[in-house]
């Protein structure tokens, strides 16, 4: 099942939430920066142990103070104009994190509008991937079997109820 919620990611109770994170997985602007205030310091101390992470893969913490019992850190990618492979980046980071719930039986998940805030993301582009991406992994898998898409901004949220709409 997939739901569009115009809301605040930080706030929702689901089993994980998305970070459209850094490289460093070290906190950041955006999304990711209202993930690590809201989780509080135990975050920022487990991301550290991490090591990173590349563009378009994921790794999965605790979710310490936010309702969500973990969080899911992926890298999408930085827009280029499209001539750095960056589809393929965003599908993979989109993907990486559903396979990540799958594989610790998460039954709800929601994601940020990932990288098209100052990574630059032609919005359109990006949640044509992103549903493509959700659509086809939940009818292939058990898991997860709730995904929301949050969006935090009216463009994002316009966009994404047109495309589930149809």
């Amino acid at each position: 099942m997939i739901e569009l919620l115009k809301t605040d990611i930080t706030k929702l109770n689901v089993d994980a939430i998305v970070n459209a994170a850094n490289s460093s997985l070290l906190g950041g602007g955006g999304v990711d920066g209202a993930i690590h205030r809201a989780a509080g310091p135990q975050l920022l101390a487990e991301c550290r142990l991490l090591g990173g992470c590349p563009t378009g893969e994921a790794k999965i913490t605790k979710g310490y103070n936010l309702p969500a019992k973990y969080v899911i850190h992926t890298v999408g990618p930085i827009w280029y104009g499209g001539i750095r492979n960056e589809p393929e980046l965003l599908r993979n980071a989109y993907l990486n994190s559903l396979k990540l719930a799958l594989q610790n039986r998460l039954s709800s998940i929601a994601f940020p509008n990932i990288s098209t805030g100052v990574y630059g993301f032609p919005k359109q582009t990006a949640a044509e991937i992103a549903i493509r991406v959700v659509n086809n992994f939940i009818k292939e898998n058990k898991y997860p079997q709730k995904v929301i898409f949050a969006c935090f901004d009216d463009e994002n949220y316009s966009i994404y109820k047109e495309l589930l709409n149809q």
